[in-house]
């Protein structure tokens, strides 16, 4: 289960006992700020895209949406979101979990400026009803993230 995947990751900082699971369902924007009675701006969503062979995952603020020319003139093609089976495939977890934690290195890990203007926010942990509350720079650093783009309105 690739909630035990992000689990290992956190425990490596002793964060492990951060993520929380809900008894019900965050696998959307609005069904994770319900869960965590926080405003839907604060969900950190993951959203996965394909490069030639690669995947590229953009963590951004729950209230933006990746903007088509901003996206084509930072990375020099047009943003293809993956199928459900490629999420899977690339990133090990499902759609409502990705997340930027427990994946494979050869994923390019990106975070998008939207989520600078929040003290904390919560990106899933790799199952559909799980988050953990993170600042933005705990966000880079448990990410690997290669640094923050704006690539999204």
């Amino acid at each position: 289960m690739s909630i035990e995947n992000v689990r290992e990751v956190f425990k490596k900082f002793n964060m492990e006992n951060k993520i929380l699971e809900f008894d019900v369902s965050s696998a959307t924007v609005d069904l994770a700020a319900k869960a965590l009675n926080v405003e839907p701006a604060r969900i950190a969503k993951t959203l996965s895209f394909k490069q030639e062979e690669n995947c590229v995952l953009i963590v951004c603020a729950g209230d933006v949406r990746v903007n088509n020319k901003k996206y084509k003139a930072y990375f020099q093609t047009k943003a293809k979101m993956l199928s459900p089976d490629e999420v899977i495939e690339f990133t090990g977890h499902a759609i409502g979990g990705v997340c930027p934690f427990g994946i494979s290195n050869n994923i390019k890990v990106y975070l998008d400026e939207s989520l600078k203007r929040f003290t904390t926010v919560f990106p899933a942990c790799g199952s559909s009803n799980s988050a953990i509350e993170l600042t933005p720079e705990e966000l880079s650093k448990y990410s690997s993230s290669l640094g923050w783009i704006d690539v999204c309105s």
